[in-house]
């Protein structure tokens, strides 16, 4: 892969609200930014070719790329924080790839983002609220620029949706944010969500349905949209996990060439799985059996949760064993050389519509972890993307800079951010790390006391989402900031005077 200078990658500059330096996560993640993984030195996976010359920008590893499936081999259970396996959860002993923004818009040119028509060659046509909103927003100045200078990053499951199902605060947060406000105006904020499992158009469009309020493309991260970057590296990849098919499709959105799934080998050596009781007429017939000791697998991605745990759990070990990622063949020492593998995320649990939080794709990765130790003898290295890893914040902020010049056409990075979610172990270890303000809420994996023991919010606990964006914004704009649009402010006919709007 190409070197960066760590000027070019911003590293120097991280936000300046840093946690605390007596925390020991924080003084380790100092310490590795600076200096590099502690694992660079012994690292043997393979890293995507460096005589390339890609457009993906290269990120530091925060952590050793090394498992600790040893320290892992007892009940999962014994601690509610996992804080201290967090040294077994991250990435490349050296560094791994994000994709650049801006990312290609998906919004029709002959369209507004309402939707309606534009006219070629003159103005687009704004509706009579954005007239005003823009008219009360030149004459609120002060807290105008206040507003593009704070930004939200949601988590949404427990945050916004449990599953399919609204938290209906979710609604009104967006509602508030999209411009039903004083200044009537837009406040940037993305969706970081470590979901997965479906290309982010299906993704974005189901939200919007769930939430009644628009979700771009531009303005959604779920685990795997960093991984897009790896389609430069990899010609022929295995892809895990997910729903149906719909991680081959994701897979094919982001330019991968040769994509095999688990039931495409399944279809063509049956004897592969011998724990898979049942393989239906419907997965035979979108399967694509090919003889696949002719096929190289360059690398293995797992964007999804597994719905297998034993068929690809055996099929992943096979490859990894493997002679240069041919099935069926056995390296002489399958400790070396061995062909990377990647996960789009490390959570254990995650909310959904059941009432106690279910086990997500850290508990997949932590069961081929051990197993992998206790066939070889050795530790797999792996990487993992997600929060809270550094990748994925650094590209969080590639996506809110380019959101920024889409509503505000201001390609920069507001100053104020805000991480709202309901996971210590990801949402707000990611955020504290990366100096953000965070916030956690009692609507879906944290359900404790006053905060998280170990992964304490910074900016506090709430209620719900709607509780903490409302604080937060009366902290950046002022305890008397409404939060409703009245057609009532228009500068030139309104009952109320402009200058009481600052």
């Amino acid at each position: 892969m190409p070197a960066f200078e760590d000027t070019e990658l911003g590293v120097e500059a991280q936000r300046p609200q840093t946690p605390s330096t007596t925390n020991p996560m924080a003084q380790h993640l100092q310490k590795v930014v600076s200096n590099g993984s502690p694992a660079k030195q012994n690292n043997t996976l393979s890293v995507p070719n460096g005589e390339k010359q890609f457009g993906a920008i290269e990120v530091p590893a925060s952590r050793s790329s090394i498992a600790e499936a040893e320290a892992l081999m007892h009940s999962l259970s014994i601690s509610p924080s996992q804080v201290d396996r967090r040294g077994s959860r991250n990435s490349f002993g050296t560094s791994l790839p994000i994709p650049r923004s801006k990312r290609q818009s998906r919004v029709s040119a002959l369209a507004g983002d309402d939707g309606r028509p534009t006219r070629p060659g003159m103005p687009a046509i704004q509706p009579t609220r954005d007239i005003l909103s823009s008219q009360v927003q030149d004459m609120s100045s002060v807290k105008t620029a206040a507003a593009k200078d704070m930004a939200f990053a949601f988590d949404i499951d427990g945050v916004l949706v449990h599953g399919d199902r609204l938290i209906p605060e979710g609604k009104r947060v967006l509602e508030i944010l999209n411009g039903d406000n004083e200044l009537g105006i837009k406040i940037p904020h993305i969706f970081l969500t470590n979901g997965s499992g479906k290309p982010e158009e299906a993704r974005c469009a189901q939200l919007s349905k769930i939430l009644h309020s628009p979700v771009s493309t531009e303005q959604f991260i779920q685990s795997h949209t960093p991984m897009s970057a790896l389609a430069e590296y990899y010609e022929t990849v295995l892809v895990v996990g997910g729903e149906n098919y719909q991680c081959r499709e994701v897979a094919k959105e982001y330019g991968f060439k040769n994509i095999v799934v688990p039931n495409d080998i399944v279809a063509a050596q049956p004897t592969i799985s011998p724990l898979k009781e049942f393989f239906n007429a419907e997965q035979r017939a979108t399967s694509t059996p090919k003889d696949f000791s002719k096929v190289k697998i360059n690398a293995i991605l797992v964007f999804s949760d597994s719905r297998d745990y034993a068929t690809d759990l055996q099929i992943i070990m096979d490859l990894l064993q493997s002679e240069d990622g041919v099935l069926g063949t056995v390296a002489k020492d399958p400790t070396k050389d061995r062909i990377p593998i990647y996960f789009s995320q490390g959570d254990l649990l995650c909310p959904t519509e059941h009432p106690i939080p279910r086990m997500s794709q850290g508990t997949f990765r932590i069961s081929l972890e051990a197993i992998y130790k206790a066939v070889t003898g050795v530790e797999l290295e792996r990487v993992v993307y997600g929060k809270p890893e550094l990748a994925t914040y650094k590209y969080a902020d590639e996506v809110m800079t380019s959101w920024m010049g889409t509503i505000h056409n201001e390609e920069r990075l507001p100053k104020n951010i805000y991480m709202i979610g309901d996971n210590p172990q990801s949402d707000i270890v990611g955020g504290n790390m990366y100096g953000w303000n965070t916030c956690l809420v009692r609507t879906g994996v944290f359900q404790g006391g006053e905060n998280d023991e170990k992964n304490p919010a910074s900016f506090g606990v709430f209620t719900n989402v709607l509780e903490a964006v409302k604080t937060a914004v009366k902290k950046e704009l002022g305890e008397d900031f409404k939060f409703n649009w009245s057609d009532a402010m228009n500068p030139v006919t309104g009952a109320h005077s402009v200058s009481a709007i600052e």
